[in-house]
């Protein structure tokens, strides 16, 4: 039956697009998955780790940054959209609901890492009480949505 078959109107040909998971040997260069962007990843993430003991040495224990606020509303800023436009994605079960999800998890991670490294004192029981109870319950719930959402769209690795 074709498409323009007027005995079937509401019928249509189905068009199947292959997927490729792992490429079968017999598959031209072309064909194949490129797998070089993943090497890449891995080789900058490695060269970091020497910058991480350069780092770690000779930083100060102490600085003082002149756009400190400007740091702290933006990141919170960058938060608020990301928790805003992935509740409103995953409302509509929109394909990039997984990006702003995992997005905005990882800004709710930095986030808390850097108020509770940042601070003391009673400054630091409120960051405590604040990456316990709210942000990084946040994050895993993104997270938890990226990863399901992926999980339902058949992307399993």
């Amino acid at each position: 039956m074709s498409v323009g078959d007027v005995s079937a109107p509401h019928v249509a040909e189905v068009i199947e697009l292959p997927v490729f998971h792992d490429a079968p040997s017999g598959m031209r260069a072309r064909e194949r998955p490129r797998r070089w962007p993943a090497y890449a990843l891995v080789a900058c993430g490695t060269a970091l780790v020497p910058w991480l003991v350069v780092l770690a040495l000779t930083l100060p224990a102490t600085a003082t940054a002149p756009h400190w606020m400007a740091a702290w509303v933006g990141l919170d800023a960058m938060e608020a959209a990301g928790l805003i436009t992935t509740g409103l994605l995953a409302l509509r079960r929109h394909p990039l609901r997984v990006a702003a999800g995992a997005a905005t998890a990882m800004l709710l991670v930095v986030d808390a890492w850097f108020d509770v490294a940042t601070s003391t004192g009673g400054d630091l029981t409120v960051a405590l009480v604040m990456a316990g109870t709210a942000e990084l319950p946040l994050a895993a719930v993104c997270a938890v949505l990226a990863v399901r959402s992926t999980a339902s769209r058949g992307d399993q690795p």
